[in-house]
């Protein structure tokens, strides 16, 4: 849902921000820094976020690092109850790379991307399938994180007696990178699990690293709960000021994003629509200013 990426800020949502401090209206507040870049992030979160900088959100903490003509540092945390209140809340950092577009606990810059839960299986299993409702599911194990929003779909079309239920966090010390997606993409490779529904933006990438694999966008499910969603970077609230330079690197560098979220293979879709963007989109002219949007 992100960085909180998107299943943890939903299994999170009830989470409070503790709030830094009061901004200064047409200023930068106090509390971010000017001549650098701080970003929150996990240091294990592949494909998203990672210490090394291998995540496609380090690559793009750099463009916009870049365009700002500042230095790029960060703050790791792992991931978990806590994470928006440890970070942005501390004003330790400045900046989530990637917040599902609106959440509560944050204030949303414009969305950079919008993307989709899939389905991931062994090449060939589920040719032809288009949605969650594929009678050739039933009766499957199908491997799922607890409290993401796929799980109330799951259950509408009769999928939950044999879905496989995974934790929204792993604390494992034996394996400290190890992501639940990746354990779920890896488990569907091994046969242990038949396929998996999973947040596009992980799922695609893993199951890119695991080979035979096929990845299925969900686009045909109802919107209630929604499986699609708008991804924007996360401030602190009252931050206006902040947000506008943020949302202004984006629109200046949305290229050069859009084509490191291709490389990490990540669904995209239309802004409106539930259907995938062109995989190779002719590059388009942005001149004019893109108003701020509100969450």
């Amino acid at each position: 849902m992100a960085r909180a990426s998107l299943p943890t800020i939903v299994a999170t949502a009830g989470l409070a921000l503790a709030l830094a401090g009061p901004a200064r209206a047409q200023n930068l507040p106090d509390l971010v820094t000017t001549d650098t870049l701080r970003v929150c992030a996990d240091p294990g979160n592949m494909p998203f976020s990672e210490r090394k900088g291998d995540g496609f959100e380090n690559r793009i903490a750099a463009i916009v690092a870049d365009e700002l003509k500042v230095k790029l540092r960060y703050y790791w945390l792992t991931q978990g109850p806590g994470f928006v209140r440890n970070t942005l809340g501390t004003g330790l950092c400045d900046v989530i790379i990637g917040s599902a577009f609106g959440n509560e606990l944050v204030q949303s810059t414009n969305p950079y991307y919008r993307s989709t839960y899939v389905v991931v299986s062994r090449r060939g299993s589920f040719d032809g399938l288009a949605g969650l409702d594929d009678p050739r599911l039933k009766g499957k194990a199908i491997g799922v994180i607890v409290g993401t929003p796929p799980v109330d779909r799951m259950g509408a079309v009769g999928l939950v007696p044999t879905m496989k239920p995974y934790p929204p966090y792993q604390f494992d010390p034996a394996r400290p990178h190890q992501t639940v997606s990746a354990e779920i993409v890896a488990d569907v490779a091994s046969g242990k699990l038949d396929a998996a529904v999973l947040w596009g933006p992980a799922a695609g990438w893993l199951a890119k690293q695991a080979g035979g694999l096929d990845v299925v966008p969900l686009l045909r499910e109802p919107d209630r709960p929604p499986l699609a969603y708008r991804i924007a970077m996360g401030v602190r609230h009252g931050e206006n000021e902040w947000k506008r330079i943020l949302n202004t690197a984006l629109r200046k560098r949305r290229a050069e994003i859009e084509a490191v979220l291709r490389d990490y293979a990540v669904p995209l879709l239309d802004e409106e629509e539930n259907r995938l963007l062109p995989a190779d989109p002719k590059p388009a002219a942005d001149t004019k200013p893109a108003a701020d949007t509100k969450p």
